[in-house]
């Protein structure tokens, strides 16, 4: 039977009492915990990089394991979460998500430690589209859900700013392995809350599960990802990128054939015919790519060029932490009154004067400069991310929430390792065209210099002061000259971002499209 879809007034659905917003509080824990796992890393790299030595790849690979398996395996997650229970989901994810973070806590050695981040992604790939498709059917008044959107989109924008705070608090007083132990402390509640607060909600009608579905996403993903993450360190050097990608792209096609042939896909391509669910999906993935990029070398900057601590770091970026949720949540009433295709474009307008003041100042790297610069960017991506997102799920179905908030999250996550991917990787690669050593450094400390700004600022430290500072100062520069054209690069990205959603995301507020 084929469902009727209309338009109803957003007066028509019930409003929920305190114990829906109870139930929004506790699924806002693993947000938090996802998006703070994502950005968290950022801050720690420095100590992980001189405690296990990680090459530049492996660095790059510390990070963007989590990430890459998260994003891979979401849609796949997201139609279970469908099909077997949303709340069932997240309790299993929530369990080994926990599990696996103590176990990575005390990882001895690179490679240990970007398998047990590869762990936590697939458990992670477990909570993130249950909670959002979860708010889809606790917050069925098109008005609470807003909020309940603005919120939830806000918590995961300040997670992924609040990493480098948490982080630098903990590690100025743990070893790098705290910033994995808390999540314990904050799942156990959620463990036991869940079950109380939030009912469980699941497709009436999800169909029959195909395994080669999920087998073609995971072949799309991870060779189209991975080509990029090589490009981006080796170049041209060798085919392997393009190939990959070839590879991955012929997997997509098969993967988008198989679903329009089936009955009951794995993911309803119908829904990528809607402008303002695909416009929504690529001003999410921009917007993260930008934010991840952004936190990934001012981390760097911060710690390794200023010399600020990590807790010092982390507090920098408060402003712009409290101008994201400010942003994200206050866009609401907004939203209600104004087109989204002339919001999100002005709210990114923020966001690329943030960019463009870094690329201005790089060579001068001023603390107040990247403090401004950072409410900018938040500004923008707040509001921008609770439009687009609250876009999303109105405009899917209420028994496919979980896949298009699969979608929706396989975004976030993508950009986060594109984030990393792109930004970090050609930030390495200007660095390292840039750089001029002094004369006269021992063959290893060169090559480490080489390697990362990292490296460089640990062989500087074993060296006599004068060669040790002239090192410094040539990193530094070599680094801060990388982060002047990435920082354009970025401003680009959210351009781009501010154009689509100018020209898909509908000229009137919109109405959702319900199930009969």
């Amino acid at each position: 039977m084929t469902d009727t879809l209309t338009r109803i007034p957003t007066t028509a659905a019930p409003r929920v009492g305190w114990r829906g917003w109870a139930a929004l509080v506790v699924l806002m824990l693993p947000v938090l915990l996802v998006s703070v796992d994502n950005t968290v890393l950022s801050f720690a790299l420095p100590q992980i990089a001189l405690d296990l030595e990680p090459t530049a790849t492996q660095q790059l690979w510390i990070i963007d394991a989590y990430p890459l398996v998260l994003a891979s395996l979401l849609v796949t997650m997201g139609v279970l979460g469908d099909r077997f229970g949303r709340r069932r989901m997240l309790l299993i994810g929530a369990t080994g998500f926990g599990v696996v973070s103590a176990l990575a806590a005390f990882a001895p050695s690179a490679e240990w430690l970007i398998a047990a981040r590869a762990a936590m992604g697939v458990f992670g790939a477990m909570l993130m589209p249950s909670t959002l498709s979860l708010l889809r059917s606790i917050f069925t008044n098109r008005d609470q859900r807003r909020l309940a959107i603005a919120v939830w989109a806000a918590g995961f924008s300040a997670g992924a700013a609040l990493g480098p705070v948490v982080g630098g608090i903990l590690l100025e007083h743990f070893a790098w392995g705290a910033v994995f132990l808390m999540a314990v402390p904050v799942l156990v509640p959620l463990l036991i809350l869940v079950p109380i607060l939030v009912p469980e909600s699941r497709d009436p009608n999800p169909g029959r599960f195909d395994p080669i579905s999920v087998a073609l996403s995971l072949l799309t993903m991870v060779p189209i990802v991975y080509a990029i993450k090589e490009f981006a360190v080796h170049g041209t050097e060798t085919a392997i990128p393009f190939v990959l990608v070839v590879v991955g792209i012929l997997f997509g096609v098969l993967f988008v054939r198989r679903q329009n042939r089936l009955e009951t896909p794995m993911l309803d391509m119908a829904l990528f015919r809607t402008p303002s669910f695909s416009g929504s999906i690529l001003v999410n993935l921009l917007s993260v790519i930008a934010l991840v990029g952004f936190l990934y070398f001012v981390a760097q900057h911060l710690q390794l060029v200023v010399g600020l601590s990590p807790l010092d770091a982390g507090l920098a970026l408060v402003p712009g932490l409290l101008a994201m949720i400010v942003a994200g949540i206050g866009v609401v009433p907004i939203a209600k009154r104004v087109a989204p295709r002339l919001v999100v474009p002005i709210a990114l307008l923020f966001s690329i004067a943030g960019y463009l003041l870094v690329a201005v100042s790089a060579q001068t790297g001023a603390l107040a400069v990247l403090i401004v610069a950072f409410i900018a960017l938040g500004i923008g991506i707040g509001a921008a991310e609770t439009v687009s997102n609250e876009l999303i799920l109105a405009s899917a179905p209420p028994a496919k929430a979980g896949a298009a908030s699969a979608v929706s999250e396989t975004a976030y996550e993508l950009g986060a390792v594109l984030g990393t991917t792109i930004i970090g990787g050609l930030l390495a690669a200007f660095y390292r065209a840039n750089l001029v050593l002094p004369d006269g450094l021992p063959a290893t400390i060169s090559e480490a210099a080489r390697e990362t700004l990292a490296g460089a600022v640990a062989g500087a430290a074993t060296l006599d002061e004068a060669l040790g500072d002239a090192l410094r100062e040539a990193a530094a520069h070599a680094f801060d000259a990388g982060v002047g054209v990435t920082a354009l690069i970025g401003a680009g990205l959210i351009v781009i971002a501010a154009v689509i959603a100018a020209v898909t995301l509908g000229g009137r507020p919109h109405r959702e499209r319900v199930e009969h």
